[in-house]
């Protein structure tokens, strides 16, 4: 997927995105009523983001979304460019006789366009430039469009690419498919999209697999943007009484405000303007808000443009999808502010976001190891049919109950012949009418029956089928529903029960104030043999790495769980035994446990597999294929068990089996990436992919094959997402090394130290073990560092520092390892001297990167430098100062409490400035700051800032009670630097 960007600023009178015609060769089966698909490039306006730190940043403590701003081992984007290029960029376009949709593979699948032929009316917001403003997990993000979040909010990869393909089938629809591993946990996400021959609807499948080896957590949001004004109207199922905040702290109701929300008393503004209340219109929300759906008995939801007379549908099974909600900026100057940085032209937007395995933000489900959740999302364009008050994924209805019943429908495929059927509480038909109905078209009723309590309306197919019924809902309200509380402190809680569960809370919530450690240390401290908590600080510490601490505590563990029954009924801690016993080397203990596991139904495929792959690596092919053959019998499917088994097969020389299974497997799914090299040697398009690849083939006793994975990966460039040339050679020596090879796994090592290192940061077990095995070969300085990078990452922050410090022993005179070390010596040692003179150090080593001596000074404010010392030093870097927005805030704010005023003015006024989504009010504030030190009124910001003044309190992320606001979101860099 090659780009070819420009380098002379884009010609803003050509800023419009022009989509390509269909490619003559398809334009037959266009014709005929297929769907088409195809590649082809198009130009966008695009501001380019600037390269990566190469600093990890370590801010596990950073609320995101209401959960941790975690961002470790991704390389951290800082700076957009404040004009744009125009650059092409690679795209997959989708046709068919309702629809044209527009895929971007290189900005994580994404849908760009969503256009309705029937209206000529884009129902999904179309951004005519790539804009991306400081939002992301990882800096960029970019309104428009639909992003697909996973396995948190927003989708850490949002603006990295993932692979994509093409399936065309047999009857005339299309499914464009894209994968990639999440840069965390790395587990697979596969979403195509799916347009049929003869169907106005867009439907998403998705496919979510934990191909590791412990259960992890994650959530999926659709996340649409759609164009807003004073007429859009959002829409929720009609029994939406109430709607709730992030993690329902707060509620109010729906779709009447009846209580002050956001700090907006919605009743008061009301009482000033009639409808000023209802927050289904975007109109009457002035601030950033977010507000989901507390519960309905109904699938749909969506938006509607009352100017356009058009809108959408959102159609999802609520049994597991029942997350629904809607985000605005705000229509006001704060939020006005935001829609420039996002865009040129395009004006606001809101989100209408569709949550499957989650109702709220942050709420989190599990993947079991090997598990994948399949699941469907549909959208389609409606036409003037106003607000659906029912719709399925065949129609849509809209029922109108001022005076005669007046009746509304718009179907998603054509269906002649349709029957629409009026019937009172009683059953008795009132009133039936025929058409023949097109998608595009409105079918207007005029029932002619006085609206009544207790009618039902219902849409037929000609066959008799029912494609949409609509009756009115309850006006009962019922109870209040129920809003979170914060935990009490540990030694509140009443029980070890409930001291385990909220610990267990905080670790699947991915809580970014609380720690678990608290609740389980109160919890072992009432009880020392407590199972459950034994067993969840030893994955804790299985993750960390401290695979003899993880396997004290389960020993224990499970001398309480066995000391009456020797075949437990939950294996937990049996299968994590397994796993940590694999990692400390001892194969036969690893084995007794993964089979006593086996017993328990829940770990039969997992522990089924580890087995098998423990057969494969010793080299018994026949006894793996045979585990395989009886996990296919009588455990859930594993798709990590396809694969194993192909390699299996032609280990036995059964090539015709293998190729056979090839095929199948591949049919189910295109973009496996282990599934593709086995099939012809194709290799990822992603560093660290090459890494999972390797080890995938490593674990199936493909050692040669892993190896040669490994040398294409050193030749892998680094890019933003990271760097995985070094860690390559670190593997290969680790293989090197089993196979008995000392001497070319000791010329890998070297090799690794001297390697381009920028955006190398390891994480994981499996770059875990092979750094600890390169130490363990001979002194390697580089290896230590890295190894403390993830081990920092991991919590191991003590063992962190003390590897750093012997890299710097050892000779690695290395700004990041100088830097990382001085982070650690003030939170970790708590020496203030020692942190001083590494950061001195790594600034004399890289002396023209900002961000050192940003965190330079941020060491200075928390070491009580005065404000003299502080303008001083970087009045001596105004070159590097003047690279970083907060760093010229912050010497902005040292020219005016050091008398200097009228300068910092002057500074502030000069610049462009980008603020991250939760910096807001940062330059704003030191703007206003300069101006009251001159006497100056406090007056409207100018554009340049970047920001508008806010008509409310902004909420605080972090409060000094160590409590969070679920809606903030915390500034960065303010938490690099904090004690434990």
């Amino acid at each position: 997927m090659s780009t070819d960007t420009t380098t002379e600023t884009a010609d803003r009178s050509n800023a419009e995105l022009v989509l390509p015609d269909v490619p003559a060769a398809l334009r037959a089966d266009l014709d005929a009523g297929r769907a088409v698909a195809w590649y082809e490039a198009v130009e966008i306006d695009t501001y380019e983001p600037d390269a990566p730190s190469t600093y990890p940043m370590y801010l596990d403590q950073r609320v995101y979304q209401g959960s941790s701003g975690r961002v470790y081992p991704m390389p951290f984007i800082e700076r957009i460019a404040s004009a744009p290029v125009r650059r092409r960029w690679n795209a997959v376009h989708i046709e068919n006789a309702y629809l044209r949709l527009m895929i971007l593979p290189e900005l994580g699948g994404r849908i760009h366009v969503a256009y309705d032929k029937t209206t000529g009316y884009d129902f999904f917001y179309r951004n005519n430039v790539i804009k991306p403003a400081l939002v992301g997990l990882t800096g960029p993000w970019m309104s428009g469009g639909v992003e697909f979040n996973w396995p948190q909010h927003h989708r850490p990869a949002t603006f990295l690419p993932v692979e994509s393909t093409i399936e065309r089938h047999d009857d005339g629809s299309v499914t464009v498919w894209c994968s990639d591993h999440d840069p965390f946990a790395r587990m697979r996400g596969t979403h195509g999209i799916h347009v049929g021959a003869n169907s106005s609807t867009v439907r998403v499948d998705v496919r979510l697999h934990n191909r590791t080896s412990i259960a992890q957590t994650f959530l999926w949001w659709a996340n649409v943007a759609v164009r807003v004004h004073d007429q859009y109207q959002s829409f929720f199922p009609e029994d939406v009484r109430h709607v709730a905040d992030h993690a329902r702290r707060a509620l109010t109701g729906y779709p009447q405000a009846d209580r002050p929300y956001y700090g907006v008393d919605y009743r008061e503004r009301a009482r000033r303007e009639t409808g000023a209340d209802r927050i289904d219109w975007y109109r009457n929300i002035p601030v950033p808000t977010s507000y989901m759906i507390v519960d309905t008995e109904h699938e749909y939801f969506g938006g509607y443009d009352h100017d356009a007379q058009a809108g959408f549908v959102h159609w999802a099974d609520r049994r597991v999808a029942p997350g629904k909600k809607q985000w605005t900026w705000g229509d006001a100057p704060f939020g006005h502010a935001w829609d420039r940085l996002l865009t040129d032209a395009d004006g606001p937007y809101v989100e209408l976001m569709a949550g499957v395995y989650t109702d709220n933000q942050p709420d989190f489900s599990w993947l079991a190891p090997g598990e994948t959740k399949r699941f469907s999302q549909y959208w389609y364009p409606i036409p003037g049919i106003g607000v659906a008050h029912q719709a399925s994924t065949e129609a849509a209805i809209h029922v109108d109950r001022d005076g005669d019943l007046l009746v509304k429908v718009a179907v998603t495929s054509p269906q002649a012949g349709a029957r629409l059927e009026i019937r009172d509480a009683d059953g008795i038909l009132r009133s039936e009418h025929t058409a023949d109905l097109v998608p595009g078209d409105v079918w207007l009723v005029e029932s002619g029956i006085p609206s009544a309590s207790g009618l039902r309306v219902r849409l037929r197919a000609a066959t008799g089928a029912t494609l949409v019924a609509w009756q009115e809902v309850a006006s009962d309200e019922g109870e209040e529903p129920w809003t979170a509380t914060a935990p009490s402190a540990p030694a509140d809680v009443d029980s070890t029960d409930e001291l385990y569960l909220i610990g267990l809370h905080l670790v699947q919530y991915r809580h970014p104030s609380r720690s678990p450690l608290p609740y389980w240390d109160e919890a072992l401290r009432r009880d020392p043999s407590d199972a459950r908590v034994l067993t969840g600080l030893a994955e804790l510490a299985y993750r960390a790495g401290s695979y003899g601490r993880a396997k004290e505590l389960l020993d224990r563990a499970l001398a309480r769980i066995t000391a009456r029954n020797a075949n437990p009924r939950h294996a937990d801690a049996l299968y994590l035994l397994g796993l940590v016993e694999q990692r400390r080397g001892d194969a036969a203990a690893a084995r007794r446990s993964f089979a006593k596991a086996f017993w328990d139904a829940a770990f039969v495929a997992p522990a089924g597999l580890e087995m098998a792959r423990q057969s494969a690596q010793a080299g018994d092919h026949a006894a793996a294929l045979h585990d395989l053959d009886e996990l296919d019998a009588v455990a859930s499917d594993d798709r990590r068990r396809g694969a194993l088994r192909v390699v299996l097969l032609r280990r036995l020389g059964r090539d015709a089996d293998a190729g056979a299974a090839l095929r199948r497997l591949r049919a189910e799914d295109p973009l496996d990436p282990l599934l593709g090299f086995l099939d012809t040697g194709a290799l990822p398009g992603d560093g660290r992919t090459f890494l999972d690849l390797a080890g995938e083939l490593a674990r199936a006793g493909e050692a040669d094959a892993a190896l040669s994975v490994l040398d294409d990966a050193t030749r892998v460039p680094p890019s933003a997402a990271g760097n995985v040339a070094p860690l390559a050679r670190y593997h290969r020596a680790a293989i090197l090394d089993r196979l008995g090879l000392a001497d070319d796994a000791a010329r890998e090592r070297a090799a690794a130290r001297e390697s381009d290192r920028r955006w190398t940061f390891p994480a994981g077990l499996d770059d875990h073990d092979v750094l600890v095995a390169a130490l363990a070969a001979e002194p390697d300085p580089v290896a230590a560092s890295l190894l403390g990078a993830l081990l920092y990452d991991a919590g191991r922050r003590e063992d962190a520092l003390a590897l750093w410090e012997r890299a710097i022993e050892g000779g690695l005179d290395d700004p990041v390892v100088h830097r990382n070390a001085g982070l650690a010596s003030y939170n970790v040692a708590h020496d203030d001297v020692r942190a001083v003179a590494h950061y001195e150090r790594a600034v004399a080593l890289d002396p023209g990167d900002a961000r050192l001596l940003f965190e330079r000074d941020q060491l200075a404010v928390r070491l009580g430098e005065t404000d003299i010392e502080r303008r001083e030093r970087l009045a001596d870097r105004f070159d590097v100062v003047a690279a970083r927005d907060d760093l010229v805030v912050a010497y902005a704010d040292l020219l005016v409490s050091t008398g200097s005023a009228a300068e910092a003015l002057a500074l502030l006024e000069s610049r462009v400035f980008q603020p991250w989504e939760g910096g807001e009010g940062r330059v704003l504030g030191a703007w206003d700051r300069a101006r009251d030190a001159l006497g100056l009124p406090q007056g409207e910001p100018p554009l340049s800032l970047g920001e508008g003044r806010p008509a409310y309190t902004p909420p605080i992320a972090r409060h000094a009670d160590g409590e969070i606001d679920y809606f903030a979101t915390s500034l960065p860099d303010l938490l690099l630097f904090s004690r434990s």
